[in-house]
């Protein structure tokens, strides 16, 4: 699967680095004064200073949560994804919605958690229970 790449906004690159390079675990690649890169699991993420535009819109419901709007993120194998949960949880990570396991028994069962970035931008971690169903129709 070819990586993608992502550019979002951030309104302090310091932190961006903290959040993406620590807690998240995150290798830096290039950067500048107003940009760093990061290996996203594999992909191109860039956090861009922009200030006046980091954050979300809106939510939708989603079996029973406000999800927010917009928001991105990964699909992770189970035992990488409760890894990283508990990477979150340890360093005190404040969740949007907490490490949980929804639609339970249906093709589109899954692990999420939702998450923010020290500038508000919202993130997404999930986990197949059964990776081939990711694009399965109820």
């Amino acid at each position: 699967m070819p990586p993608f790449h992502l550019a979002f906004p951030v309104d302090d690159l310091a932190a961006a680095r903290r959040f993406y390079g620590e807690t998240l675990g995150c290798a830096e690649g290039r950067s500048s004064d107003e940009w760093i890169d990061f290996d996203f699991y594999g992909h191109q993420i860039v956090a861009h200073l922009a200030p006046v535009r980091s954050g979300d819109a809106a939510s939708n419901h989603v079996d029973g949560h406000g999800v927010p709007v917009p928001h991105f993120g990964l699909v992770l194998g189970m035992d990488a994804w409760s890894a990283l949960a508990e990477r979150l949880t340890e360093a005190g990570t404040e969740f949007v919605i907490a490490p949980t396991v929804r639609f339970g028994g249906q093709p589109g069962e899954q692990a999420t958690m939702f998450f923010r970035d020290p500038a508000g931008n919202a993130l997404e971690i999930k986990a197949m229970a059964n990776p081939e169903n990711l694009f399965a129709k109820n």
